[in-house]
């Protein structure tokens, strides 16, 4: 249950900081810049790695538990468990959002700006290099104690230059719940769908990788 209480909060921290800044820069015309939604987004990652990694992992994010699921670093009895959890976090934090800015549209919703397949196809991309850096750092010792650092600067670097174009979203979660709060429902499998795909491709390049035979 400790799981699922840090997974929990910090999913939803995670939207209420993320989805919050680009709410907030929105309703007060640029007062927090896509360039501050960027660093938020990575830094809120950064934090909640180190506030509750040794605890559950901190994935704060169904595809990286579905992608942890297919290795051999994560007990498979917890998945369900994992994604009620994140999801719960999600909708509490929008839920809170949409109370605090209630004449908002969107929520912070990820929205493609382009034709569909551009931001399918590049959130597939962009999640999987997030997963890999997730795998490859954390589970070796020597760069362990960096995995916050290494994955709140891959949130923040990728959401820098593909946030205008997607969303930047990598998490279903993330996704799911301002999308569903809002009503912006008509792109959303885009989101749901390519960031398990890069996540599940990533933890295959990582087996391989880590294959010592």
């Amino acid at each position: 249950m400790k799981k699922y209480i840090a997974e929990l909060i910090g999913t939803f921290a995670l939207v209420f900081c993320g989805t919050g800044a680009i709410i907030i820069n929105d309703v007060t015309n640029g007062g927090v810049s896509h360039v501050g939604v960027a660093i938020t987004f990575g830094l809120i990652v950064m934090v909640m790695i180190y506030a509750f990694g040794s605890l559950s992992g901190a994935h704060i994010n169904p595809a990286v538990t579905i992608a942890f699921s297919l290795t051999d670093r994560f007990e498979r009895k917890y998945l369900i468990g994992y994604i009620v959890a994140q999801l719960m976090g999600a909708f509490l934090a929008s839920g809170l959002l949409w109370v605090l800015f209630t004449d908002h549209d969107h929520l912070g919703s990820t929205l493609p700006y382009g034709a569909w397949h551009q931001s399918f196809i590049l959130e597939i991309i962009l999640t999987y290099f997030l997963m890999l850096v997730i795998l490859m750092v954390s589970q070796h010792k020597a760069s362990a104690p960096f995995t916050g650092l290494a994955v709140g600067a891959t949130v923040m670097l990728e959401a820098m230059f593909a946030g205008p174009i997607t969303g930047a979203s990598m998490n279903p979660a993330r996704s799911i719940a301002p999308a569903v709060v809002s009503g912006h429902l008509d792109h959303l499998w885009i989101y749901i769908v390519a960031t398990i795909m890069g996540a599940v491709l990533a933890s295959f390049t990582w087996r391989f990788l880590s294959d010592e035979s």
